[in-house]
């Protein structure tokens, strides 16, 4: 559960929601994908509400890949890429060749093209997150909001995955909203960091002003420092451990 939380995603930008487990982060981001009512206030999407929005306009609109998502049993990789083109069908349009441009980008973006006519049942965990993903690159929607995208992913995917995030809001300007648990990824990635704890959010702004060892101990209880990365010059987290 979350409360009281009043947030604005900064268009065109990066936005990390942060936080220990249970503190709200997936809550947080099912509300925004309308996945979830508010019991109070609302959610708005370019001023409007979210939840009085068509399903079929807002699914052209914002795109979500939850955690742990299910596909059906048998569904090749490429099948279910194509259902992200979805939304911008009615029920007299045939495939076009838009859609497959859509549907063989997002594959090739996300290095899922040899994977095409395999069941997605019989793919890895590395390899389902990243046949996901391109299917909510394919919907090619101006918001992404991202649920622990790279989970099960090794560390060089994990890296490939923020990479082809971060290149798909330099290039077509895509907002994007992810959650991770990953300090050092969200700082590195993030052009906009919340933090949250108990539900409600602590801390919002540049990684530089919200990952500070201060807040870093009393969200996460983990006593750090932060050094500039020597990479990017954005903050890294060193956990102390029992050295400290």
């Amino acid at each position: 559960m979350v409360n009281g939380v009043d947030v604005v995603l900064p268009s065109g930008q990066v936005t990390v929601v942060v936080g220990a487990n249970a503190c709200g982060k997936s809550t947080l981001l099912r509300g925004l994908a309308r996945l979830l009512t508010p019991r109070g206030g609302s959610v708005l999407l370019d001023g409007r509400d979210l939840h009085r929005t068509p399903t079929r306009e807002v699914a052209q609109r914002l795109g979500l890949l939850p955690q742990s998502p299910l596909a059906p049993e048998g569904v090749t990789a490429g099948d279910l890429v194509a259902r992200g083109r979805a939304p911008h069908h009615r029920w007299w349009q045939q495939w076009s060749v838009e859609d497959e441009r859509a549907v063989e980008e997002a594959m090739a973006a996300t290095g899922t093209a040899d994977l095409a006519h395999r069941a997605v049942d019989e793919l890895s965990g590395g390899q389902r997150q990243r046949v996901w993903l391109a299917m909510a690159l394919a919907q090619e929607t101006e918001l992404l909001l991202l649920d622990e995208p790279t989970t099960y992913l090794d560390l060089a995917h994990q890296v490939e995955v923020l990479e082809l995030v971060a290149e798909l809001n330099a290039t077509r300007g895509r907002t994007v909203v992810m959650v991770l648990h990953d300090l050092n990824h969200a700082a590195r990635y993030a052009h906009h960091v919340i933090a949250m704890k108990d539900g409600r959010v602590v801390a919002e702004g540049p990684p530089a002003d919200v990952v500070t060892a201060e807040r870093v101990e009393d969200v996460f209880g983990l006593r750090c420092v932060v050094v500039p990365c020597p990479v990017t010059g954005r903050p890294l987290v060193v956990p102390r451990g029992g050295c400290g």
